[in-house]
């Protein structure tokens, strides 16, 4: 056999072209160039386009903004003003993603704005593009709502001090450290249980907008899937949605991590005084605390940490403005010291669905929320009665879909683990 394929390589060598034996051909031409008058004609006969980009500010006006992008156009600059949608490019908060295109003489010809959707339900999928341009002589403003492109990005980190110190050392957006908190809530006590040397490794969406990354949340989208170890105990999360159902998160197994309560009302905040025994702030007296107090900014939102039906919604005493949801079961929940409520009595409310904001009315030291968890009237440790909640687990049909979603984002959690203290962007 070797002997065969030598002489192969013998016979078939000699077919290629030696470059040395190849003809070659000298061409000779003269060229003259045009007189400087038609090169600057010519030159002057070219259409000069320039791009730049910008964020807007809360305080900007169209003459503060087109000095930025370099524009010198008294009629776009009026036609902002003037047009309701145009106006748009400039009101309520700052942070508009703005590419605006000239001619050379600094003359607008087309201005491209991105910013969040308006409407809640489409702000995590979607954006609103504000297109203003000039079509014969006029200019014309229109809106649409776009959908989001996605990359994945990987990144992982230690725990030195909290979560937020490691994620920001690690480059992560706090509203994927936000996700993490909230996804591994009834795993762990991010509060209590959180240990220097702790790990984390996350999969999730960085969106982009007409190709662009988003400027506002810190262009950070869903969380796809984590790994974070407590203790030397790894816990797991991935997003899937089964073909006849709603996406969630599942553990590795199968089991959903999303149990029949959240572990907390807030997404993510500081518990001041916990199910125990405690000074009274005000009254001065050792008692029982039979709720979780969270401190937080006035206008934090509240959420329900379950599904059900708003039993009251009103002023009650020392506990201000008050909101309470009756569950199955014989639960219920209840939320003091709001500073506003968005349910009405008789209202069903979903698990997660906003029912107030943070506040400090009643007999309150300042803004926080009070807590509280009831079952058949005796006040529960919520924490604990989330961790015990009962928790659903995937059918036999979704479980084949979901065992190849498993086994694709491990490799992605796996490389992620190597780029600690960095991140890495898989298309």
């Amino acid at each position: 056999m070797l002997t065969g394929f030598g002489i192969t390589a013998v016979a078939v060598a000699p077919l290629a072209p030696d470059a040395a034996a190849l003809p070659k051909r000298m061409v000779s031409e003269i060229l003259v160039p045009e007189g400087m008058d038609a090169q600057l004609l010519a030159l002057a006969a070219q259409e000069l386009s320039l791009t730049r980009s910008d964020i807007t500010r809360g305080t900007d006006t169209s003459e503060s903004l087109f000095s930025r992008l370099g524009i010198s156009d008294a009629t776009a600059a009026s036609h902002i003003r003037s047009d309701a949608t145009a106006r748009l490019l400039l009101t309520g908060r700052g942070g508009k993603m703005v590419r605006a295109q000239t001619d050379g003489y600094g003359n607008l010809q087309q201005l491209v704005a991105r910013f969040p959707a308006d409407r809640a339900e489409l702000a995590p999928t979607h954006f609103t593009r504000l297109t203003m341009e000039r079509i014969d002589g006029r200019w014309l403003s229109r809106l649409e709502t776009a959908a989001f492109t996605t990359r994945s990005r990987l990144a992982s980190g230690s725990i030195r001090t909290s979560l937020f110190a490691a994620t920001d050392e690690s480059g992560v957006a706090d509203a994927v450290a936000v996700q993490l908190a909230d996804i591994f809530a009834t795993d762990i006590d991010f509060h209590r249980e959180l240990r220097k040397g702790d790990t984390f490794s996350v999969v999730y969406e960085s969106l982009l907008a007409d190709g662009e990354p988003v400027a506002w949340n810190e262009g950070a989208g869903r969380v796809l899937a984590a790994e974070f170890v407590n203790g030397g105990r790894a816990y797991h999360a991935v997003w899937f949605t089964p073909p006849d159902g709603r996406g969630a998160y599942y553990d590795i197994d199968g089991s959903s991590k999303r149990r029949a309560f959240l572990a907390s009302p807030l997404e993510f905040s500081r518990v001041t005084s916990g199910f125990a025994m405690r000074m009274h702030p005000i009254l001065q007296t050792l008692r029982a605390h039979k709720g979780v107090d969270y401190g937080a900014p006035t206008g934090t939102p509240v959420r329900a940490v379950g599904d059900g039906t708003v039993e009251f919604a009103g002023r009650q005493n020392g506990y201000g403005n008050v909101v309470e949801i009756r569950h199955a079961n014989s639960r219920n929940t209840l939320y003091a010291h709001l500073s506003r409520i968005d349910v009405r009595k008789g209202q069903r409310i979903e698990q997660g669905q906003r029912l107030g904001a943070v506040g400090a009315t009643g007999w309150a030291t300042g803004p926080h929320l009070h807590f509280e968890f009831r079952v058949a009237g005796q006040h529960q440790d919520p924490l604990r009665v989330a961790k015990a909640s009962e928790a659903t687990r995937l059918d036999a049909v979704s479980r084949v879909r979901f065992t190849e979603t498993v086994a694709a984002v491990r490799v992605k959690l796996d490389v992620a683990e190597t780029l600690v203290g960095s991140r890495s962007t898989i298309e």
